[in-house]
């Protein structure tokens, strides 16, 4: 126990490595135990990540470090940490791991102790690449996220699942080897892959160099968020993938890319990042308005719900492009609103599918009245994820256009206008898909969706959606609960990025306020009055 509590975060990365090798070793026959056994270990794992993140004193440090050993001459550290920029992710995983195992528990018939263990390497990675605080450490669980998500997809998926998990590993893996060039020589020159020092290294690199690093970080990063237009991988992903690699790939995985720019790639390179900001937010508003048109076309709800997170992923990517408090704070809750929001869609169509056999919207019609309690949890998640006021997705959206329409760039107007219209079209399409297949006629035909509709949620399904319902209503009721921790780091993150709105105004009478502050004060924000 005195071990436990000197090294909780080493204890929550790996432990799930443990609990999975020790899955992998028992016999195949006992499926349904070793199902079990994975469960309960990753809610044990949550419920501790809980104990020890929030029982400690807001702002207290959460740290471990060691020196690792000695890469070409630089010294690699195990250093972990969990501070304001990765709490809520860090919680966001170890509550949606269980929860995705409890509601996917009969999608699966085949092998499932091995799913069930690669579940929990995943877990690993995505805890590792969260909680690293040494880039070279950080790379190393990036890359491991790739292969049991890989085996994920290509084994339990659907009929072309050899493709997908074939795209997404070349996909990914090719971003992270022009990363990793990038990073070696920028640790060569730091001599540490420490990212204080990395930075301070940077920092005296003529202009273009730093560029060239940043578009190497970014380029990573954009591939894993997926930014347009790099997100072809991503719709072939989700829908090849078994139900629960489809959420935890939406739930967290995504995060990841957005994360890696606001941890690494942003405060290394605050300039480069600057200088690229308008074509991040270009190719972020592309991929809000291209996402949505796409989910208007599609006939498959998983495929409508995937090209939906490459519009609202898109928000995320513009929130931070517009380099102000209130952005960025923006794009950090929406991660975890569409971790929550898109997670508990993709649930739900996987429970359809686990009773009708198929996701055609056309095959369905009048599913309201064969199931009503799926219908209300369908409807409160669809609302939730087209912005409604009251729940989360409202929140960080309006955020992020706010913080993009203040930002103080010549074009932050113009692109949060357009922005919008992706929030239109999100609600077009949603409930489009809802009014066809909940009120819709019923298709007659005897093999059709709703034809297979016999029963309604159990028990256990009801029980995996209301915390994720409750989530939804707390998060767009009250959302400083999330956003408290992470505004000073925030704050820190873009000053040395000199954005129009992050520079201080003097106003004739009152001291030095930022934009937040200014607006506060009854003043016009800073970014109203300076420009590039």
């Amino acid at each position: 126990m005195t071990w436990l509590n000197s090294h909780p975060l080493t204890f929550l990365v790996f432990a799930p490595t443990l609990l999975g090798l020790l899955l992998l070793a028992l016999p195949q026959a006992l499926g349904k135990l070793t199902r079990l056994l994975g469960f309960l270990g990753a809610l044990a794992i949550f419920v501790l990540s809980l104990a020890w993140l929030l029982g400690r004193a807001p702002g207290a440090p959460l740290a471990e470090h060691a020196p690792w050993f000695t890469l070409v001459g630089l010294p690699v550290d195990y250093s972990l940490a969990v501070d304001g920029l990765n709490f809520w992710l860090v919680i966001l995983t170890t509550f949606l791991v269980p929860l995705t195992m409890l509601g996917t528990w009969n999608s699966l018939k085949d092998r499932m102790g091995t799913f069930a263990a690669m579940f929990l390497l995943l877990e690993t990675g995505m805890l590792g690449a969260l909680v690293a605080q040494d880039l070279f450490l950080f790379y190393l669980f990036w890359e491991g996220m790739l292969i049991p998500m890989y085996f994920m997809i290509g084994v339990w998926g659907g009929d072309e699942r050899r493709y997908a998990a074939n795209k997404f590993f070349l996909y990914t893996l090719s971003g992270s080897l022009l990363w990793l060039v990038a990073l070696l020589f920028l640790a060569g020159k730091a001599g540490s892959f420490a990212p204080a020092i990395m930075a301070q290294a940077a920092s005296g690199l003529p202009f273009g160099v730093q560029c060239w690093l940043f578009v190497a970080f970014a380029v990573a990063f954009a591939i894993k968020v997926p930014l347009f237009p790099l997100h072809t991988w991503l719709p072939d992903a989700h829908v090849q993938a078994p139900t629960a690699g489809s959420v935890i790939l939406a739930g967290v995985l995504l995060k990841l890319g957005g994360y890696g720019f606001i941890r690494f790639a942003i405060p290394m390179f605050p300039q480069a990042a600057m200088h690229f900001a308008k074509p991040l937010a270009l190719l972020s508003v592309i991929a809000i308005i291209y996402g949505a048109l796409v989910a208007m076309v599609q006939r498959d709800m998983k495929k409508l719900v995937a090209y939906s997170s490459v519009s609202h992923m898109g928000f995320v990517m513009l929130g931070l492009a517009s380099f102000t408090v209130i952005g960025t704070q923006g794009a950090m809750l929406q991660m975890l609103n569409h971790g929550i929001s898109t997670g508990a869609l993709f649930l739900l169509v996987g429970m359809i599918y686990d009773r009708a056999h198929t996701r055609m919207i056309a095959d369905f019609g009048g599913v309201a009245t064969k199931m009503p309690i799926f219908t209300t949890f369908f409807i409160i998640v669809t609302l939730s994820s087209i912005g409604l006021p009251l729940t989360n997705g409202f929140v960080g959206e309006f955020q992020i256009l706010n913080g993009t329409f203040l930002s103080g760039f010549a074009w932050g107007r113009a692109y949060a206008v357009i922005a919008t219209l992706g929030v239109v079209l999100g609600a077009v399409y949603m409930l489009w898909m809802v009014k066809r297949v909940f009120w819709g006629p019923v298709n007659p035909d005897e093999d059709s969706g709703t034809q297979h509709l016999h029963s309604d949620l159990n028990a256990r399904e009801i029980a995996v959606m209301l915390p994720l319902v409750v989530l939804i209503l707390w998060m767009g009721i009250h959302p400083g609960t999330f956003q408290a921790i992470s505004e000073a780091p925030v704050a820190t993150l873009l000053k040395d990025a000199n954005a129009p709105a992050i520079r201080p105004l003097v106003l004739p009478s009152a001291p030095l306020l930022g934009p937040v502050e200014a607006a506060a004060a009854g003043h016009a924000p800073a970014s109203a009055e300076v420009h590039p």
